[in-house]
């Protein structure tokens, strides 16, 4: 990936050896849990285990300061898809928390391949909770 494309935002697959370590030295993961896929978004990164979807959102300058919003799969009650088209082309999947009417987390995503990954990912993982 380019400097070109980290500037226009597109999302790749995040290398999980790091986003392993990165969780661990932050002490996110919690015992015996797996990291199953990450995606990241220029600084940010969206990481599915088996219990969980983080999303961590790398803030200021020297992006030291992080946010970490930490969504359990079985809390999630639905989500949706809103593909790119010719003049906006990010993609949109937003997860929705039991009644919410709004959604809780909106990644934008501008890669079709990492569309269907997530798509594939929750769908997987809601299928039985």
């Amino acid at each position: 990936m380019g400097l070109f494309d980290n500037l226009m935002g597109i999302s790749s697959d995040a290398d999980p050896q790091k986003v392993v370590e990165q969780l661990a030295s932050a002490r996110v993961l919690l015992e015996g849990e797996r990291v199953i896929h990450a995606f990241q978004l220029y600084r940010d990164l969206a990481v599915f285990t088996d219990w969980r979807i983080i999303s961590i959102d790398v803030q200021g300058m020297t992006g030291k300061k992080r946010s970490y919003q930490s969504i359990p799969y079985f809390s999630i009650s639905r989500f949706s898809v809103e593909t790119a088209g010719s003049l906006d082309r990010d993609a949109e999947i937003d997860i929705y928390l039991s009644s919410a009417t709004t959604p809780t987390l909106a990644l934008e995503v501008r890669s079709d391949d990492a569309v269907i990954k997530i798509q594939q990912l929750l769908a997987q993982r809601l299928r039985g909770s």
